[in-house]
């Protein structure tokens, strides 16, 4: 799986077009996080931010040094980590939901009283 990911990067692509995606995909998860209502958007907003450090973090390790795999180590690293933040998000965005029935963002303040 790695060898096929390495031979991807490998294959004459600019490291400009692999630093756009990722710009886009950082800044559509910037605007999803401040213009979404809702709980769970925001929360995919916030993993798309994410997996596009984590596209840099490849990236920039396979062209500043070559056949070292420390930037992949370290991406799988962010995933995981990011996967368990994603489990824990979910279980209080499920308790909020049973408690006010509304992921709404505004309907927050409720719980308060």
């Amino acid at each position: 799986m790695g060898d096929l990911f390495i031979n991807f990067i490998s294959s004459g692509v600019p490291i400009e077009a692999y630093l756009g995606v990722s710009l886009v995909m950082f800044f559509a998860g910037v605007y999803g996080f401040l213009s979404r209502r809702s709980l769970l958007m925001i929360l995919i907003s916030i993993e798309l931010m994410l997996n596009a450090a984590d596209i840099n973090f490849v990236v920039f390790n396979h062209y500043l040094y070559p056949g070292q795999m420390e930037g992949f180590f370290f991406a799988l690293f962010a995933i995981a980590i990011s996967a368990c933040e994603t489990a824990v998000a979910i279980a209080i965005i499920i308790n909020i939901y049973r408690n006010l029935t509304s992921m709404d963002v505004e309907g927050l303040d409720e719980m308060k009283e």
